[in-house]
């Protein structure tokens, strides 16, 4: 079985009733990241992220309703990470976890984006082989970027 994505904030859900995706807001916390070095905007969804937790709260028309504007109301989330239960008390989501919605039924919102983005630090670049990175980026000399470089009377520039 391949691994999944944990779901943060900033994930990219759509109804399959509905005719735009949406962005989920985690609202039930503000203590557990994924994702996001600073500690600053990637909270870990949850099965407590339940009711208007979008930020439009809308996928655009709603071909249950004729048509009409969707309004994004989440009853319960399926197919959560069982073994893990946050502060918050929820069980935390993955990228094929589903949601239900009072009109499109069950497991009717579905998740397009985990919302996780690589963000590389300079332990990244400490640990790349030199060789395939200047055959990918010959303009860029990784050593340079990554050895500290002292002044005349050995102080570390910053």
């Amino acid at each position: 079985m391949a691994e999944k994505h944990l779901v943060v904030q900033g994930a990219t859900c759509l109804c399959n009733y509905g005719t735009a995706p949406d962005h989920l807001k985690v609202l039930t916390h503000q203590r557990e990241f994924a994702n996001d070095k600073d500690g600053s905007e990637k909270f870990i969804a949850s099965t407590k992220d339940i009711g208007t937790t979008f930020e439009k709260n809308t996928f655009g028309s709603c071909s249950k309703q004729n048509n009409k504007p969707c309004n994004v109301t989440v009853q319960e989330w399926k197919g959560f990470y069982e073994h893990t239960t946050l502060t918050n008390g929820g069980k935390i989501l993955l990228e094929d976890s589903k949601a239900t919605c009072p009109i499109g039924g069950p497991d009717c919102i579905k998740i397009m984006n985990h919302g996780q983005t690589a963000e590389p630090n300079s332990q990244n670049f400490k640990n790349t082989d030199s060789k395939v990175s200047t055959a990918l980026n010959p303009a860029v000399n990784v050593k340079q970027l990554t050895e500290d470089i002292y002044d005349a009377d050995g102080v570390i520039f910053e």
